[in-house]
């Protein structure tokens, strides 16, 4: 186990293409921290770093204090799990298991063990003698998890892993990942797009954009009080309400906005605080036209179109409403629930 220590990271490509610009970031022993954002913001690049798959333009990578930016993956003692398994298909599982421990030399008692222990904690000890063809997407995946396992590295890297995944088997290997984490306490960092994902596995949560690190900590603390419009848009599902101040003043309760920092040109409201009846305290009022209803289980996801701002509204409304698509809607936005935002700037005023 480690720690892992990024100092002014950047990566800049030939002719001038800059994919990570300056990250700061501080791992401690035993945390498993996400990486996440849209495509393209670079959070692949910085794992792949880490790994030493890719090489550094600028800044230090420290693992258990020691920087590694001249060494090769291998002598990184790290273990990455990929998207695609990446697993020998003319070898059995055990094989699998065991490859990177015999091109070290490890003796066959302790190969022997190790295989033996990571089987039992991925439960696929009836699986050691198929052919990674005869398993499924999720054994396949626990296999590829069980590789790196095998090698007690400082730190796991995941890169992806669950993207490949049916929705049932991703929420089912979500549960294995974290379980596993914390059984090895094995420092680890986990890529991924999907802001679920990232949610709920998380100890602490890396928002990234455009190369950039836009928000760092525990998720609810993200969800809570994001940093920035973009964190705002982007965790939460549905994302976050976002409204320009000078179209809610002529609605009625637009008393409620006096209450924002000066400077608030955006105001956000999460889809769950949004009220469909006279919320206590302060609150705006609009209304609109439904045009789509999501049942979600125990819960509705309305989108309607307002009058006067011109703008669509998500509303997670819990359990069955009894409402129809086309039916005209009065709610409420609740003082409460405001997140300001400055519109230039793009970041939270308080």
């Amino acid at each position: 186990m480690a720690t892992l220590d990024l100092k002014g990271v950047k990566k800049t490509y030939p002719g001038g293409v800059a994919a990570v610009h300056g990250v700061d970031l501080e791992i401690a022993d035993g945390e498993l921290v996400v990486l996440v954002g849209p495509s393209g913001c670079g959070k692949s690049t910085l794992l792949r770093m880490i790994a030493g798959l890719e090489s550094i333009t600028e800044g230090t990578i420290s693992i258990a204090g020691d920087v590694v930016n001249r060494k090769e993956p291998a002598e990184r003692d790290i273990a990455m799990v990929f998207q695609n398994y990446a697993l020998y298909p003319h070898m059995s599982v055990r094989g699998n298991l065991e490859y990177g421990l015999k091109n070290r030399g490890t003796p066959r008692e302790d190969i022997d063990q190790r295989v033996a222990e990571a089987a039992r904690i991925l439960e696929i000890t009836p699986f050691l003698d198929r052919k990674p063809r005869q398993l499924s997407g999720g054994q396949r995946q626990r296999v590829a998890m069980g590789r790196a396992i095998v090698r007690k590295p400082k730190a796991f890297l995941f890169d992806e892993p669950l993207s490949n995944l049916d929705a049932k088997l991703r929420g089912q290997m979500r549960i294995e990942i974290r379980r596993l984490q914390r059984t090895l306490g094995t420092t680890s960092v986990y890529v991924t797009h999907d802001q679920l994902e990232a949610m709920t596995l998380a100890d602490r949560l890396v928002v990234m954009n455009a190369g950039r690190i836009e928000q760092v900590g525990k998720p609810i603390e993200l969800y809570d009080r994001p940093a920035s419009l973009f964190v705002a848009g982007f965790i939460g599902s549905p994302p976050m309400n976002l409204f320009e101040i000078d179209k809610l003043r002529s609605l009625p309760g637009a008393e409620a906005l006096q209450t924002l920092p000066a400077g608030t040109g955006i105001v956000g409201v999460r889809p769950d605080t949004v009220a469909l009846s006279q919320a206590n305290g302060p609150s705006i009022k609009l209304t609109g036209t439904i045009e789509l209803i999501e049942p979600v289980g125990g819960e509705s996801h309305l989108y309607v179109r307002c009058e006067g701002i011109n703008q669509i509204v998500t509303i997670v409304a819990q359990g069955r409403t009894g409402l129809t698509e086309t039916s005209m809607l009065d709610f409420w936005l609740p003082q409460a629930g405001f997140h300001p935002f400055n519109i230039e700037t793009g970041k939270r005023l308080a």
